[in-house]
C-alpha cells in the first residue's frame, strides 16, 4: 500500500511519494486502481509472480491512513505481515531508499494510525523512500504537504525505489533479510533536491 493524501493540492508534493510510487508500480503491471468510496480507498486486484495481490492506496488523509487500511486488512483477512508499507521519510534523501520489517512508527504519523488500527500489530514491512529534510523541525509539515517536490528529486527518489523481478519474488515469498540485504546495500542514487 502507498501513503498519502488525497487530492490535487497534495499529489506533487514529498508526502505522497508513497502513493505516487504505488500508482507507478500499478501502471507497471497494467493493473488499473479503482476508487472504493464505502472502503476510503483506491484498491486494485491482480497476479504477480504467480500472486494473486491486491494494491492499496488510503483515500483519507495521511495521519488517518489506518482508518482506512484496518478495516481493508479485515475484509479481506489480509494479516499484517502480508503488506509492504510505501512512504515518504525524512530520515533520508532523495536517490535513498531503505527496507524495513517491523519496528515502530519512527515519528511518521500514518504509520502511527496504522498500526493503532491494527490492535498494535508492527509485524509488516516498509519501503522507505527518502524524501529529505528541511533542516527544521519547525517547516517539516509544510516541507512534507505545502511544497511541490521536485522533479528531479521525485524521478530519483522513486528510481531508488525500483523493486525488480527477485526483489518482488522475496518479498512474496516471506525472505525478507534477503530482501532487505539487497536493497539496503544498493549504493545510493546520486542525491537530488
Amino acid at each position: 500500500m502507498g501513503l498519502g493524501n488525497p487530492g490535487e493540492t497534495y499529489r506533487l508534493t514529498r508526502h505522497n511519494i508513497g502513493a505516487v510510487w504505488l500508482r507507478e508500480f500499478a501502471a507497471r503491471f497494467n493493473i488499473p486502481l479503482k476508487h472504493d468510496s464505502s472502503k476510503r480507498v483506491e484498491v486494485g486486484r491482480g497476479m504477480l509472480l504467480g500472486h494473486d495481490i491486491r494494491m492499496l492506496v488510503p483515500s483519507t488523509y495521511m495521519n488517518l491512513s489506518g482508518e482506512a487500511v484496518g478495516p481493508f486488512l479485515r475484509y479481506f483477512r489480509i494479516d499484517p505481515d502480508e503488506m509492504l508499507v510505501v512512504y515518504d521519510d525524512v530520515a533520508f534523501e532523495p536517490g535513498q531508499t531503505r527496507l524495513k520489517f517491523g519496528g515502530g512508527p519512527g515519528g511518521h504519523n500514518g504509520l502511527k494510525n496504522l498500526i493503532q488500527h491494527m490492535s498494535g500489530d508492527r509485524e509488516f514491512g516498509r519501503l522507505r523512500i527518502g524524501v529529505g529534510h528541511p533542516g527544521s523541525a519547525h517547516e517539516l509539515i509544510g516541507f512534507l504537504t505545502q511544497v511541490t517536490m521536485p522533479e528531479a528529486a521525485r524521478v530519483n527518489s522513486l528510481a531508488s525505489a525500483y523493486l525488480d523481478d527477485e526483489l518482488l519474488g522475496w518479498l512474496f515469498s516471506g525472505h525478507w533479510q534477503k530482501a532487505m540485504t539487497k536493497v539496503n546495500s544498493v549504493p545510493d542514487a546520486d542525491q537530488v533536491e
